[in-house]
């Protein structure tokens, strides 16, 4: 696992943002944006559907980041990594990110969790 510096680590923790998750399967590339929560040095992340099939077929991901203000971009991150479903602790991270983006306590039951160990970080600052 890779060490997050602590200025990205700031990033990742500073408010809701939406991700984008970039999978692979069969030589295609998919991303599609979702929640996401950044603990003890892992990302964790709760999907179903397209996404869910490609990690369990290829785990090797990567997330996009990015923070703007009225359109003017003021940080981006790209974090590359191999996901790995954790279906026993799904409602645990559907809890914690419905709380962190304030959704209702039981929305997204049906989503199953995934935690991604991280591989490598890039990120800037404008």
């Amino acid at each position: 696992m890779a060490s997050v510096p602590d200025e990205a680590e700031d990033l990742l923790t500073s408010e809701p943002l939406v991700a984008h998750l970039a999978t692979c399967r069969d030589g295609r590339p998919h991303a599609a944006p979702l929640w996401y929560l950044y603990r003890d040095g892992l990302i964790e992340i709760a999907t179903t559907g397209e996404k869910l099939e490609n990690i369990r077929h290829n785990p090797a991901v990567a997330l996009s980041i990015q923070k703007a203000e009225d359109g003017d971009p003021q940080w981006g991150m790209t974090v590359r990594g191999t996901a790995d479903v954790i279906k026993s602790e799904s409602e645990r991270i559907t809890q914690r990110l419905n709380e962190k983006y304030g959704a209702e306590e039981d929305a997204w039951q049906e989503n199953t969790g995934v935690r991604i160990e991280i591989g490598s970080v890039d990120y800037w600052t404008y």
